[in-house]
């Protein structure tokens, strides 16, 4: 009785961050098109990134955990999408912040709207990176 709970409310929260992370998608392929400049377009493939695909990773986990038809492979399932998930929230923030980086210093995407560049002054004065 207890168990067949937790695994409703496994497989209901496994859903619902689903859910979540479709219209995260959405949202984030919205920003892709609407968004003025490369720099604020990588933030939207990033969000995209973070929510649309480590949330609904972590949601397919715990619904695997919850689903018992799938017998001791759903174990399987729930460890590959969790270590998908964790990879994917490590990697993703630092293959963004790798792009940016590139395309600022090659000025291949010049930032407009600016109203600072703390980059280009410290660069000016010769600083190390």
């Amino acid at each position: 009785m207890v168990e067949e709970l937790i695994n409703e409310i496994l497989m209901a929260a496994g859903t619902l961050m689903i859910v979540v992370g479709a219209i995260a998608d959405l949202t984030g392929s919205i920003g892709l098109l609407r968004f003025p400049n490369f720099f604020v377009r990588l933030h939207a493939a990033t969000v995209g990134t973070i929510w649309g695909a480590f949330v609904p990773l972590i949601g397919a986990a715990l619904f695997a955990a919850g689903y018992v038809e799938l017998g001791t492979h759903r174990w399987f399932v729930t460890g590959g999408a969790a270590v998908t998930a964790l990879l994917i929230l490590l990697l993703g923030p630092v293959g963004s912040h790798a792009l940016a980086r590139a395309s600022y210093r090659s000025k291949a995407a010049i930032p407009y709207p600016l109203i600072h560049d703390a980059l280009k002054e410290k660069f000016r004065e010769g600083g190390k990176e």
